[in-house]
């Protein structure tokens, strides 16, 4: 295995595994599962910003863990984090580990790092642009065919069996 190789598989593994731990707090927090929310109850439906918030750790983790539309989830998610960063957590101290922030400042800027460099090769991104790019390939093989234009393809020789 290469440099590029283990690069791309540990970038894959990266997003996989934070966004399964992103997609966890939503559901926790959007549906009381897995040890429920923080707060004790899940929020109101629409309440701002504790129903937002959790629709997107669920929705955009479930994107970045799937590999889907990874650069724009990934940057919704971090810009959700830095926003919950500085609004609940900095006030309450300079330092996230003073203001119990961490994983807030750890989620964003992971999230900052995924939306920079993409998903990895085992995203779905990646496999929907394999397979773009090969399909764009075999047109192009194709000749051009334009009405009134007639196309000229070679048949293959035929082949003369010479009996023994």
């Amino acid at each position: 295995m290469n440099h590029d190789q283990v690069r791309g598989a540990v970038l894959s593994l990266f997003r996989t595994v934070i966004g399964l731990l992103f997609a966890c707090h939503g559901a926790a927090s959007l549906f009381g599962v897995l040890g429920g929310p923080n707060g004790g109850r899940p929020p109101e439906f629409g309440a701002w910003p504790g129903w937002w918030a959790a629709v997107i750790e669920f929705g955009g983790g479930s994107l970045v863990l799937l590999g889907l539309a990874t650069r724009v989830a990934a940057l919704l998610c971090s810009g959700t984090m830095a926003y919950a960063y500085f609004v609940v957590h900095q006030p309450k101290g300079l330092f996230p580990i003073v203001n119990g922030g961490e994983p807030a400042a750890l989620f964003a800027w992971s999230f900052l790092m995924l939306a920079v460099l993409g998903g990895g090769p085992w995203a779905l991104d990646a496999l929907t642009a394999q397979r773009r790019k090969r399909a764009a390939g075999r047109a192009a093989a194709l000749p051009e065919e334009r009405p009134g234009v007639a196309v000229i393809r070679r048949m293959p020789k035929a082949r003369l069996r010479r009996s023994p």
